[in-house]
């Protein structure tokens, strides 16, 4: 009887955490370059059940599989692109990125699946690479963001939007030389000077090969443990700079809701499950206990 009590316990704070999660997803709706989190849930563990003495020569019949009890294992976040909103400041970029993987068995790009991974025939996972702007945080510790409302200081330093350096393809301050303001960057990401034509490095746009590596740290900010595989944009890949435009939160409100039903049902269900084990428990100690 026990053993059904702490399943429900486990189900309840499994789609707690579920909730939480799609909570978090909906409170940044409209936060630029927020990527939404999904809840992988797991169960554990799993048990093969059997009948002993079953048909005539097979001492042991299978039934079939018990799983006694869920889990949130991690929170994966969905690097899908998220629509463009054009707000006409010169401070404002956007990065459109569908870079591709060739395939070198079959020589065509890898088909990635809505979360971004491709599983080939023997298991093996590969995921969609994505580009980031290039930040520094106050420490000096490289830093990414799809977060491109940046602001300029006085003397000309681009920041993001809580302070932190945005860095050119040289992982140097990207630092405005002449009048403070006066940004514009092509769709390659180079700042360019009044007649058009470039000036200096371009803004840095990083190419993670792993994004399910990225830790988020707050913000919009993601860092790494490991600097292998990521790379700077290079020419051939498919990534556009847009000024005066930010990227949406890619999350889903009428998705977020159903899923935040769904969970808040779950929840209840797994209650009612520890209510009647309650009630049970009460019965067998206080009137079968007496008899």
């Amino acid at each position: 009887m026990l053993r059904g009590l702490y399943n429900a316990a486990a189900g309840m704070v499994t789609q707690q955490r579920r909730h939480d999660t799609v909570t978090q997803n909906i409170a940044n709706l409209n936060t630029a370059g927020y990527k939404q989190n999904d809840t992988v849930i797991r169960s554990f563990p799993e048990v093969l059940v059997s009948m002993i003495g079953g048909e005539p020569g097979n001492p042991k019949h299978t039934i079939g599989k018990l799983n006694t009890g869920v889990f949130a294992e991690e929170s994966m976040a969905l690097y899908t692109q998220g629509d463009l909103r054009e707000t006409g400041n010169t401070s404002d970029f956007a990065i459109v990125s569908e870079l591709n993987v060739m395939n070198p068995e079959t020589g065509m790009n890898m088909p990635f699946d809505a979360s971004g991974r491709f599983i080939s025939e023997d298991g093996e996972v590969t995921y969609r690479p994505q580009a980031f702007f290039t930040v520094q945080d106050e420490n000096g510790n490289t830093r990414y963001t799809r977060n491109g409302q940046f602001q300029i200081s006085p003397e000309g330093n681009v920041l993001t939007s809580t302070g932190l350096q945005v860095l050119d393809t040289n992982n140097e301050a990207v630092v405005l030389t002449g009048a403070a303001g006066n940004l514009t960057v092509n769709e390659q990401g180079f700042i360019l000077d009044g007649a058009g034509n470039p000036i200096g490095p371009a803004l840095g746009i990083s190419v993670v090969d792993r994004p399910f590596d990225l830790v988020r740290e707050g913000n919009g900010v993601y860092r790494l443990q490991s600097e292998e595989g990521v790379r700077m944009l290079a020419n051939g890949d498919n990534v556009m700079v847009r000024q005066g435009f930010i990227e949406a939160s890619n999350v889903d409100p009428s998705k977020s809701m159903v899923e935040l039903t769904a969970a808040l049902r779950a929840y209840e269900t797994n209650q009612k499950v520890i209510q009647f084990y309650d009630k049970s428990l009460e019965k067998a100690a206080n009137e079968i206990g007496r008899v």
